[in-house]
């Protein structure tokens, strides 16, 4: 499947898990799309094993509109930062208002619990955010990856090969009815 012409928003900031935003860049990327790093601030992130990456556009100043998908990177320190970023759960948020399909993995899907998205929706997730999920009205499950409606989840980054495949597949396939917030 190509992506060309479709563009990609990845957002993160320091402590992001390296390979859960790479692999999944690279997949996007092989295909076709344009990406775009988004963090909340700073010209550039670090993730916790050292892969430095240049910042496009803070979330303050990025709008869905721009994009056709978004990524969301697991690692601890990353999700919480986010979580407590309002622009940037304002951004994750407006790409279910927009029916736009969205991919997270590890700990990414706590920004997606502050945006209020994951009630009535199936997700995976690690397995720490299990509880967290299911209180915020979610239905976990264990698997490598779920596609629900354009939200596309993984585990960890013994994942990513299914993960980055559905990604594709789901951002191919344009906006997604069921994909709201």
């Amino acid at each position: 499947m190509t992506l060309s012409g479709n563009r990609v928003a990845f957002l993160a900031t320091d402590g992001f898990e390296d390979s859960e935003l790479t692999s999944p860049w690279e997949a996007v990327t092989a295909e076709g799309a344009s990406a775009t790093m988004i963090a909340p601030d700073g010209a550039a992130i670090t993730g916790k094993n050292g892969h430095e990456q240049a910042v496009d556009l803070t979330a303050k100043d990025a709008s869905a509109d721009q994009f056709d998908a978004l990524v969301l990177p697991g690692g601890v320190v990353n999700a919480d930062h986010l979580r407590m970023d309002e622009a940037s759960i304002a951004l994750a948020r407006s790409f279910f208002e927009q029916h736009k399909p969205v991919g997270v993995i590890c700990h990414g899907a706590w920004i997606l619990i502050e945006a209020g998205v994951v009630d009535g929706r199936t997700l995976t997730s690690y397995p720490s955010l299990k509880t967290d999920l299911r209180n915020a009205g979610a239905s976990w499950v264990d698997e490598e990856v779920v596609v629900d409606e354009g939200l596309v989840s993984s585990r960890t980054p013994d994942d990513l090969p299914a993960f980055n495949a559905k990604l594709v597949e789901e951002i191919g396939e344009g906006k997604h009815a069921g994909q709201t917030a």
